[in-house]
């Protein structure tokens, strides 16, 4: 299931950011955060299947819902790195002039 959702968010930014005249918003740093974590759980998958042979896509309900919820938190904290990001690098100005304000 990590290996899933990861694939997911990973297409769907990607399609995303490809779709969008200019980066602006940096998506492409998502993009890449999103395909690492990819390739991490794809990589991760093939050496459980290694180990433990045809047990491997019959998992349990108990394991599924661990992968669901590990799956989803890589997703969350990709998404806490490009916000941090964003608001370090500040591409419009924003907190910039919200800082100026006071």
């Amino acid at each position: 299931m990590t290996l899933l959702i990861t694939v997911f968010a990973a297409v769907s930014v990607t399609a995303f950011w490809y779709c969008r005249k200019n980066d602006e918003m940096q998506l492409l740093t998502l993009c890449f955060l999103y395909w690492g974590a990819s390739i991490m759980w794809f990589v991760d998958a093939v050496f459980e299947y290694i180990g433990d042979g045809a047990a491997f896509f019959s998992p349990a309900l108990e394991d599924m819902l661990n992968d669901t919820y590990l799956g989803l938190s890589v997703v969350a904290l990709g998404l806490v790195i490009w916000i941090v990001k964003l608001l370090i690098t500040d591409p419009k100005g924003s907190v910039r002039m919200a800082l100026k304000k006071d």
